[in-house]
């Protein structure tokens, strides 16, 4: 058995994880995960500002830490190595957590491991399911929105980027454009339910093209244009606005993911193949149920973690790290944190992508 402490701090969350598994990785069990948001701390600025963050990390890292061990009733004794989150992410809340993360691993003499921020997301339906290579994933969150071919471990192959905004930043910035409270994809959710998604007529970003790629800043500068159009908004023209941008958005994305089993579908012969989804966004209710029935349609099992383990966490640090230990990774105290660290580095970058997209 092995028991890994996580850390991680790439964006607004502080976290610590400990999760423990055999060798064999059938799955694994999460003996504490401690999560501190720090949404009120950005709230007033409508996104999150790297410094708050930073300096939030600084204050919170090493009180989560100790209650991470304590609520698994676990001591330094237990841990067979420490996994921080190295990369992709805000460089100042990287820091903090891997140089953290090297200092207890040099304090306790523990193996220190660097994990991909993007590679705790694609393993951690093998934490709380089990499930076997290969699969896909779809990874939908505030900075990331990719297509990826989970083949094994470290072998990855991104099918999909987006080439502008990721889709939950184009969520909270139509969120902050209609006048709705931080984070905006909830607020965008809750109004949608209550409008009328056929008022506006928006486009689908990229649907029917035979790329795999997103794209949503048209979708965000068609409906700023629209809410320009009618001038002061009336409560019934938000719900409406945020209807029609939702239901643009799950039937580009419904395009791009059919596109996508439909390659795997040629590429592979699974018998019950599966599509993995995670990040906040996956907390969506009109997009998962348009997943779900999108999987059915095409003969593909869906599979969703809880929502505590689609967004930031630190378990699914946990686990990479568990799965690369037992696959013979060795301490790596010279790591330093990469704001920038594709998971497959043999794909080439995608033309016009933005600052956030750029990460993947």
């Amino acid at each position: 058995m092995l028991t890994i402490l996580g850390i991680e701090t790439s964006c607004d969350e502080t976290a610590a994880s400990i999760v423990r598994g055999d060798a064999n990785l059938v799955q694994g069990e999460i003996l504490s995960n401690v999560v501190h948001s720090q949404i009120d701390d950005h709230a007033a600025f409508g996104g999150v500002v790297p410094e708050i963050a930073a300096r939030a990390h600084v204050e919170k890292l090493d009180g989560i830490i100790q209650r991470a061990l304590s609520d698994a009733d676990c001591s330094w004794d237990d841990i067979d190595a420490i996994a921080a989150t190295t990369g992709p992410g805000l460089v100042g809340g990287l820091i903090v957590g891997v140089m953290t993360g090297k200092a207890i691993a040099y304090a306790q003499n523990k193996p220190f491991l660097p994990i991909n921020h993007l590679e705790g997301h694609a393993l951690t339906a093998r934490l709380t399911d089990g499930i076997k290579f290969p699969y896909l994933l779809l990874l939908v969150s505030g900075g990331h929105t990719q297509i990826v071919l989970v083949r094994s471990l470290g072998d990855y192959e991104r099918w999909a980027s987006t080439i502008d905004d990721a889709l939950g930043e184009a969520f909270d910035k139509t969120a902050k454009l209609l006048g709705l409270a931080y984070p905006g994809g909830p607020a965008v959710e809750q109004h949608a339910i209550k409008g009328d998604a056929k008022r506006f007529s928006l486009p689908r970003p990229l649907k029917g093209e035979d790329r795999l790629d997103f794209s949503f800043s048209g979708l965000k500068t068609a409906l700023r244009r629209q809410a320009t159009e009618l001038g002061p908004l009336k409560e019934h023209d938000i719900d409406d606005l945020c209807a029609s941008f939702q239901l643009a958005v799950t039937e580009s994305l419904k395009d791009r993911v059919s596109r996508s089993l439909s390659r795997y579908r040629n590429e592979f012969t699974d018998d019950q193949p599966t599509l993995v989804v995670a990040g906040g966004v996956a907390a969506n209710k009109a997009i998962r149920t348009m997943l779900e029935a999108t999987c059915a349609e095409q003969g593909f099992s869906f599979l969703a973690p809880p929502i505590a383990l689609c967004t930031d966490n630190a378990a699914m640090i946990a686990w990479a790290g568990l799965e690369q230990l037992a696959a013979g990774a060795q301490s790596d105290m010279d790591a330093i944190p990469r704001p920038r660290w594709p998971l497959d580095s043999d794909s080439a970058p995608i033309i016009g992508s933005g600052k956030k997209g750029a990460k993947a």
